[in-house]
């Protein structure tokens, strides 16, 4: 096994990445906010999830040292230019304003943005927008693809979009009715719905696609001339979906493939 956890980034100090000199050991940065299945912490405050899993199958493949470093998401690009991770593996999507930061390797998975509401309301994502959702309040996670989607497509439509420093806030504000609709990746929403909480309500549809805004999918982050660690990384992707792995460990948790290319 070659996946380590620490619960605080600069916990311990290591070799960085410099040029062509590879780290002995690469922190792997997840967003310090629990999102699953993605990634969480269990009771005992392990990790746990299915990107977690995929880290460690990635890593295992490229024949690197990986160490688990979670770090606060809306943080965790300036943790990376500034050194204190390595690598991002937190189901960030590959965006043209990303891209202008931080590079990215090829994605390891890519799933549609839906739109969550309570159980029998007319709101529905359209070609043109979102109906059913004048004058009502939409929800999106902060420093999020979903809230930069809302904020161009869905600003004029609705009274007021709230942000939240974690998903888990938007969901249990779905849930209490302080918000009308919540938008967010598909799988995490249906894993929300499929819980006690989110049995009030249902995924309404997805929105029209926006790669612009969007991504190309979720792919891993590295520091810009970090082409090194980016290529091993993409050897390890190329492993795990190649292999089955990626279909075994995603069949653990989701009931359908959530890679496409």
């Amino acid at each position: 096994m070659k996946l380590k956890t620490t619960l605080a980034a600069g916990a311990a100090t290591f070799a960085l990445m410099t040029g062509a000199a590879m780290a002995e050991t690469v922190k792997v940065g997840i967003a310090a906010e629990p999102y699953p299945p993605f990634a969480a912490p269990d009771s005992a405050g392990n990790w746990t999830g299915w990107e977690v899993e995929m880290i460690d199958a990635v890593c295992n493949a490229a024949e690197i040292e990986c160490e688990l470093t979670p770090t606060a998401w809306d943080g965790i690009i300036p943790s990376l230019m500034g050194e204190q991770i390595d690598v991002i593996m937190a189901s960030m999507s590959i965006t043209e304003d990303r891209a202008k930061q931080i590079d990215f390797t090829d994605h390891y998975y890519k799933t549609p943005a839906v739109v969550v509401a309570p159980k029998g309301s007319d709101i529905e994502p359209t070609v043109e927008g979102l109906e059913g959702l004048e004058g009502k309040i939409l929800g999106v996670q902060a420093s999020t693809t979903h809230q930069a989607y809302a904020q161009k497509h869905f600003e004029d439509a609705v009274a007021e979009i709230r942000i939240y420093q974690t998903q888990d806030e938007a969901n249990q504000d779905l849930f209490s009715g302080r918000v009308d609709a919540i938008q967010a990746d598909s799988i995490a929403m249906a894993d929300f719905v499929e819980s006690d909480m989110g049995d009030c309500c249902e995924i309404v549809g997805a929105v029209a696609d926006d790669v612009a805004v969007l991504g190309q999918g979720v792919g891993a982050g590295v520091r810009k001339g970090d082409d090194e660690l980016r290529e091993k990384l993409n050897e390890g992707i190329a492993k795990v979906l190649e292999d089955g792995t990626h279909e075994e460990i995603t069949a653990k948790y989701f009931s359908a493939p959530i890679y496409s290319e």
